[in-house]
């Protein structure tokens, strides 16, 4: 596996484990990359959007725009996938007790 595929499976389940914490389970673009960057995992804006748009298309988030913002809102299937019940190709998958 290379470094690139490694960043981007930690850089997805951060932003899911991110909505997770999220009273609604969604935020903005700047309130996710903000909490991943408290998790020790920093993304420039184009990455934390384009993270984004493909968890949108793996039908994990919904993502929508809002000004200069974009609203993404955690589904029930990205919850599975945080909580350890499905696994998605390129999300790193939790650890025994997380």
């Amino acid at each position: 596996m290379s470094l690139i595929e490694i960043k981007n499976e930690h850089q997805r389940r951060s932003i899911l484990t991110a909505l997770s914490a999220m009273v609604g389970f969604g935020a903005n673009h700047s309130m996710v990359r903000d909490t991943c960057a408290s998790f020790g995992v920093e993304m420039s804006n184009d990455t934390i959007k384009n993270q984004l748009y493909w968890l949108e298309e793996q039908g994990l988030v919904s993502v929508k725009t809002q000004g200069n913002y974009l609203i993404a809102e955690l589904k029930a299937r990205g919850q599975d996938v945080v909580d350890g019940l499905t696994f998605v190709p390129g999300i790193k998958r939790p650890s025994a007790g997380e």
